[in-house]
């Protein structure tokens, strides 16, 4: 913090510049008299000068104490600007056993892609990334995901793999949203083979959860979580990372654009027009082999969940759905960043069953 300009006297020490006290020397006969015929002697010595010299003295200290006071006050206000502005730098994340909970409302998220810091039941939360695409990273928000593993097309594995801070601490403490502290999604490059995972995790804060990769290819993972700080600041983010599972990669087309899939028999189909930059609401139905709506079931805190893949840079975007349905309709909010293609993958539940059903999405 700068130094004060202004100067205390230590105690009991007088200032030189201090009223006379008890301790002054009294005044003694003739001083007048001194004092006057001294002050004859410069006038006749110096003239006007003599009277003159005093007064240039005190201007040009004043202007030297303007000078440097006015460089005090802008180096002052310079610190206490660049204060107000300086960004917010990443909560610290706890590292405590235990996972905290979502809120009364079950950890729904009713809000667009890229929203910034906002509250959930009282607790502030800051989503990595800011355009509404993320998992294009494996660090953010001082977050690092590390995996530990490897797969193999056509073989059972185990995904593993930690979320560790900025001092490269292992993070166990998650927020439970959408019923989960840790949401994993798995697709291929060419957007195939779409898989989302609820892992398990250890004491040691190592989350894992089986997997069979179905074909060969490089692969991405996300991990969707809000990690809980030490001062009770919850921070939502998605990292992305790359992995490969081994043998030879033929990757598909994506298909056609299209508002209507067909999954086991039901078929969702949607409403609404994305826009770049705009959030615009999707209304899903569901609807059986017979036509009628199908009987949705509470999914993951909600009647639908929704992820959207960018195509090329494999930006994600989780789009939440509204809290309360609209008759048989679920709602969600879609931001798409920018145009161009996108694979969109609605997972619903039906008798117990939880479905995908999967749209390509052209945004111009």
């Amino acid at each position: 913090m700068p130094e004060s300009s202004s100067v205390t006297s230590d105690p009991g020490v007088v200032p030189d510049d201090a009223g006379a006290g008890s301790d002054a020397p009294a005044a003694q006969p003739g001083d007048a008299a001194l004092a006057r015929d001294a002050a004859l002697a410069g006038n006749g010595a110096s003239g006007a000068a003599g009277t003159a010299g005093p007064v240039a003295v005190d201007r040009e200290t004043l202007r030297l104490a303007l000078v440097v006071g006015g460089l005090v006050l802008a180096v002052l206000l310079g610190f206490g600007l660049g204060r107000m502005n300086a960004p917010t730098g990443p909560a610290r994340p706890a590292t405590a056993g235990g996972a905290a909970t979502g809120g009364a409302d079950g950890g729904v998220h009713a809000h667009a892609p890229g929203t910034g810091a906002h509250t959930h039941d009282g607790a502030t939360v800051t989503q990595g990334g800011g355009d509404g695409a993320t998992g294009l990273s494996i660090t953010s928000a001082g977050y690092t995901l590390v995996p530990s593993t490897g797969l193999v097309a056509g073989r059972a594995g185990e995904l593993r793999f930690q979320i560790r801070d900025d001092q490269r601490r292992a993070v166990t403490r998650f927020a439970v949203v959408h019923d989960k502290p840790m949401h994993v999604i798995m697709v291929r490059r060419d957007l195939g083979g779409y898989r989302h995972l609820h892992p398990a995790m250890a004491a040691d804060g190592t989350w894992s959860v089986p997997i069979t990769a179905p074909e060969a290819g490089p692969w991405r993972m996300y991990a969707d979580f809000t990690a809980v700080a030490d001062d009770g600041r919850q921070v939502a983010v998605v990292l992305g990372a790359d992995l490969t599972a081994s043998g030879a990669y033929r990757p598909g087309p994506l298909p056609a654009a299209a508002t209507s899939a067909t999954v086991d028999g039901f078929t969702a189909g949607y409403t609404g027009t994305p826009e770049v930059g705009k959030s615009v609401p999707l209304r899903f139905r569901v609807t059986g082999a017979d036509g009628a709506a199908a009987a949705l079931e509470p999914y993951l805190g909600a009647y639908g969940h929704l992820v959207a893949l960018r195509e090329g840079d494999l930006g994600y975007l989780h789009v939440h759905p509204e809290p309360v349905r609209d008759g048989d309709d679920v709602t969600f909010w879609l931001t798409a960043p920018g145009p161009g293609s996108y694979r969109m993958f609605l997972d619903f539940q039906v008798g117990g069953v939880v479905r995908t059903a999967e749209f390509t999405l052209t945004v111009d």
